[in-house]
């Protein structure tokens, strides 16, 4: 008998709807609207991503760059080894939000990574987009369990976590590089099991 394999969605056409927002692949003619949001938005993130090397090109100020950038997204959601989208709100870019190191096999799990403008900050849209990923996640990948890892101190991204009631599962020491330092990461985990029992308070609170 043939082993069964779960879809591997494309970027042709995938979108994920919430209530007010959208997600959906970046490609190249989105460099104006993703660039101005990063590059006002230096300070506010960079504090919390890890270190870009000063030789490698920035797609912030190169348009081929980020072209690049949006090609190689799309060779991993092929591969199937992550999915990357932009968070779109009455159609104007305002961040990204990224399903990380999908492993399939016994694991099947992945782990989320998000990013929002400083200027849509505090509407709850962070934790929206949140919901309906897990949603895609959980129903149409068929994953097991996802995981988002924090920075302790970063209490906007830890809200996000605390407005959904995600499971916090303990803390990992010097758990990846951010911008030069390996830090500590507080780590939230759902998994399906517990996605099924807070379906529909979930959709109905963030998606419907």
């Amino acid at each position: 008998m043939t082993a069964m394999h779960p879809a591997r969605p494309t970027s042709v056409g995938l979108r994920l709807y919430g209530r007010r927002v959208v997600l959906r692949p970046l490609v190249p003619q989105d460099f104006n609207g993703w660039s101005e949001v990063r590059r006002r938005n230096g300070e506010w993130l960079t504090i919390w991503e890890p270190q870009r090397l000063s030789h490698h090109p920035d797609p912030e100020i190169n348009r081929e760059v980020f072209a690049a950038r949006c090609g190689a997204r799309e060779r991993e959601r092929l591969a199937g080894s992550q999915y990357a989208f932009g968070i779109f709100v009455d159609g104007a870019f305002a961040g990204e939000i990224n399903l990380n190191n999908v492993v399939r096999g016994a694991f099947q799990s992945a782990t989320i990574g998000y990013w929002i403008d400083r200027a849509r900050a505090g509407r709850s849209l962070m934790s929206e987009a949140v919901v309906v990923l897990a949603q895609f996640a959980f129903e149409e990948m068929n994953l097991h369990r996802l995981e988002v890892c924090i920075i302790p101190r970063n209490t906007n991204s830890r809200r996000v976590m605390e407005k959904l009631h995600i499971r916090e599962e303990g803390l990992a020491l010097r758990f990846l590089e951010i911008n030069g330092v390996w830090e500590d990461h507080v780590r939230y985990g759902i998994t399906v099991e517990e996605w099924h029992e807070r379906h529909d308070e979930l959709v109905n609170n963030w998606i419907r």
